[in-house]
């Protein structure tokens, strides 16, 4: 074996041992699942769908998987890509068809940013196939370096202490939606990728688009990251560990009801606790009830 191959045998284990204690931690696959993986053609969903796959064969479980990939009508978008690839894995899949780039480029000027209702519409698409189709369970590619992006995205720009659940229930409450790689970082997924040599598809949409503030924020991170290798760890592992008694929203933590442990009340003696202190006092001691005002 090649010092290459023997190397993404290890990257791929660790990645696999990553997503399947993410898996376990959050409860996001019972037995019986039918898991839409939501595909779109870049470095996370192939490295989810890969992973997820692996993590079948072994399972003690069994759940199914169906990949999904939405065709927005992108102009030279290579439609057959993702479906070849999937059927040469022998991979259930469905394409979902849906013109949500003539929206997206209609609703929104010229210059600002598309990714916010880009993403309501994949989403509704989304959503709305799994209702139809009895899935049971959503799996997104977000990784922890998005979680903690948007972290920061929402701290910075919306005055907000909100990132990503790694599992969560739609606003609707019909649908249970996960994240496998929760807990590993970008970067070893695009060493993965690359690896595996996955036919990746780029988003001409929204990723040609300079200005983003994610970029921004994801520059900030790295550069944290060259000064202080593990930061952005030690920020997602906050994430797991949230006293809300610390912070500031009465929303999160009962300020209003806060009290001290033992009322006021009973911090002061009777005076039948009085006189059992001066009963019991030594004579000559100078042990003697101290009258309170």
């Amino acid at each position: 074996m090649s010092e290459t191959s023997a190397t993404m045998r290890r990257l791929a284990a660790r990645l696999r041992g990553l997503a399947g204690k993410a898996i376990h931690d959050y409860r996001m696959i019972e037995a019986g699942d039918r898991v839409m993986v939501c595909l779109s053609g870049g470095k996370d969903s192939y490295t989810m769908l890969d992973l997820l796959r692996s993590l079948q064969r072994s399972a003690p479980l069994q759940f199914e998987l169906i990949a999904v990939n939405l065709d927005q009508k992108q102009p030279g978008f290579p439609k057959q890509v993702l479906p070849d690839y999937l059927r040469s894995l022998g991979v259930s899949h469905h394409v979902i068809e849906q013109d949500t780039y003539s929206v997206v480029k209609r609703v929104i000027p010229e210059g600002r940013t598309m990714c916010s209702l880009c993403s309501r519409l994949r989403r509704g698409a989304l959503y709305r196939y799994a209702a139809e189709n009895g899935i049971s369970k959503i799996a997104l590619g977000h990784h922890r370096d998005d979680i903690v992006e948007t972290l920061f995205l929402n701290l910075f720009n919306a005055g907000r202490l909100k990132a990503m659940a790694p599992k969560l229930r739609s606003d609707d409450g019909r649908h249970i939606v996960i994240r496998p790689l929760a807990y590993i970082a970008e970067r070893d997924i695009a060493r993965y990728a690359r690896g595996m040599r996955f036919p990746l598809i780029p988003c001409w949409l929204c990723g040609s688009q300079p200005n983003l503030q994610r970029n921004a924020i994801k520059g900030m991170l790295a550069a944290w990251e060259r000064e202080h290798p593990g930061r952005v760890q030690s920020i997602f592992s906050a994430l797991q560990h949230v006293e809300p008694g610390t912070l500031a929203d009465p929303r999160q933590f009962d300020f209003a009801g806060l009290t001290a442990a033992i009322p006021v009340a009973d911090a002061f003696m009777s005076d039948a606790e009085e006189q059992a202190i001066a009963t019991e006092a030594p004579r000559g001691g100078c042990l003697a009830p101290i009258a309170l005002a």
